[in-house]
């Protein structure tokens, strides 16, 4: 993708979504909206925080399961800090993707393969995605909906092209020098390794599927609040339309799809427009104020972060230990300045050259003090 195209697609991604919601404002006012936020109850609040933590730590254990298959593996607990970390970034600031994107940078500093590092985090969302499309067509296909009288013909595209797609990488050339090729080879070993592997796709699968379920769960609290009276069994597909809208990369964070979807869906099951759209408010609002454990991970990993201060407020920077074998300071031994824990006559830990002609004049010195 070129510079100009991911330029445009960075502005269409909150551009569609704040035409959604400019449409859905002139069309139903800023009524349904306020309804989502005025009807919220401590209760729901507190369901969605409840069933948020347990699809958090879902959903870090599958990003752990797919980063140890890639070989850049981590502690469920740093996985899980980091989740909340990166859905409080999501829902907090435009695109959907930032906390994503900052899950990957930082893991993959930390373990020192920044490309693994943003892989993971890539097929990670990636193979959520796919469980959670596959299971919502299974579910539009069995259960009444409005969109069931299509739904065969759906599924049997969705059938028809994903076998295309593995056909067609399949019978791509991957051997040579070329980019393309290696690119390929890259993503077999990725899927191989990260996802299909027998001890990562049964972890992959499960959790995504109690992922979707803890979304829908939170969803269908929300419409309960809002006033909505329809049973569970007709509140489902709708559900899982909206979810499957929230796919959609055209969002503010997560804002605009969501709402257009539950819209549709609810004045096409009869229940009102207006019902669908204070529902994804209140799920809208619910889904914050359950990442907001994220930010008190951001903050406190910020000030764990900042660098510390001298008596004299100057920042004092950490600097690297020497390398094995680099030797240490004995006693008396000149040192390089401002590198208390370096000899003068030895490289740093990130392959500074040798001071040399200060070596040799320390060296001379030390000639001339014997």
């Amino acid at each position: 993708m070129s510079g100009g195209t991911r330029r445009a697609w960075a502005w269409a991604r909150p551009v569609g979504g704040l035409a959604i919601l400019a449409v859905l404002l002139w069309r139903l006012g800023t009524g349904p909206f306020l309804d989502g936020v005025r009807l919220l109850s401590p209760g729901a609040l507190l369901a969605a925080t409840a069933i948020t933590a347990l699809t958090t730590v879902c959903s870090a254990w599958r990003w752990q399961a797919v980063a140890g298959g890639l070989g850049v593996g981590l502690p469920l607990r740093t996985a899980v800090a980091a989740y909340y970390r990166s859905q409080f970034l999501n829902s907090a600031l435009p695109g959907g993707v930032v906390g994503d994107v900052h899950r990957g940078v930082r893991h993959g500093l930390d373990a020192g393969d920044l490309g693994r590092g943003l892989r993971a985090v890539a097929w990670e969302r990636t193979a959520g995605q796919v469980v959670l499309v596959v299971l919502g067509l299974v579910l539009l296909l069995v259960l009444d909906s409005p969109v069931r009288a299509g739904m065969g013909w759906t599924v049997a595209a969705a059938a028809l092209g994903a076998l295309g797609v593995v056909l067609a990488l399949r019978a791509l050339p991957h051997r040579g020098p070329s980019r393309g090729a290696r690119l390929l080879r890259a993503v077999r070993a990725d899927v191989r390794a990260g996802l299909v592997d027998r001890r990562v796709w049964p972890v992959v699968t499960v959790t995504s599927v109690l992922v979707a379920a803890g979304h829908g769960s939170v969803f269908l609290v929300a419409a309960e609040t809002t006033g909505s009276t329809a049973s569970p069994a007709v509140l489902t597909p709708l559900v899982v339309l909206v979810l499957l809208a929230m796919a959609v990369p055209l969002s503010v964070g997560g804002w605009g799809p969501r709402e257009g979807m539950a819209a549709w869906a609810f004045s096409a099951a009869g229940l009102g427009a207006d019902q669908g759209v204070a529902a994804a408010a209140a799920y809208g609002v619910m889904a914050l104020v359950a990442a907001l454990p994220g930010g008190i991970v951001l903050g406190v990993d910020r000030i764990r972060r900042a660098p510390h201060r001298d008596a004299t407020g100057r920042a004092a920077v950490g600097l690297p230990l020497p390398r094995d074998g680099a030797g240490h300071v004995e006693d008396g031994q000149d040192v390089v300045a401002g590198q208390d824990h370096r000899p003068a006559d030895q490289p740093d830990a990130v392959g500074d050259p040798v001071d040399a002609e200060r070596a040799d004049r320390l060296d001379a010195g030390t000639d001339d003090r014997r």
